[in-house]
């Protein structure tokens, strides 16, 4: 993070404790999500930015060589072939910084997780949606009262 210590409480600061260089990438970053998903609501979570849309849409963050992008993208194969070259670990994305930023794979990877939100928040589970289930998809049936 730019600065050492001090936790930033709203995207702004998050942005403003970078470089200038990295900053117009971090605005651009937060302006893609936010065509991609003008409902999200943004925060800071463990530290970064976030945006939410009944749950964790994307977070994002900016280190010394690298932006990194999370959580890792599941349901969309093709999506995920496009993107396996910034693989990092555990799924999650690196954007080199000396490398142009792919904003068009960020606003895929939005729209992607918007679809899959709002899946969920009809009651649909998938195994590739956060906090889906284990069993293939397929939820466990609703209790009888």
């Amino acid at each position: 993070m730019g600065t050492a210590g001090a936790k930033p409480k709203s995207i702004d600061e998050y942005i403003a404790s970078f470089s200038p260089e990295v900053q117009v990438i971090l605005k651009k970053i937060r302006l893609t999500i936010g065509k991609a998903a003008p409902d999200a609501k943004e925060a800071i979570s463990y530290g970064m930015p976030a945006y939410t849309l009944g749950g964790v849409l994307v977070y994002f963050a900016a280190f010394k060589k690298h932006i990194g992008f999370y959580p890792p993208v599941r349901g969309d194969a093709e999506l995920k072939e496009a993107l396996s070259i910034y693989a990092g670990e555990k799924g999650s994305l690196r954007f080199p910084l000396d490398q142009p930023i792919p904003y068009g794979l960020i606003e895929r990877i939005v729209k992607l997780r918007v679809k899959q939100m709002s899946s969920k928040a009809l009651g649909r589970s998938y195994p590739f949606v956060l906090g889906g289930t284990k069993s293939g998809g397929k939820a466990a049936p609703s209790p009888k009262k």
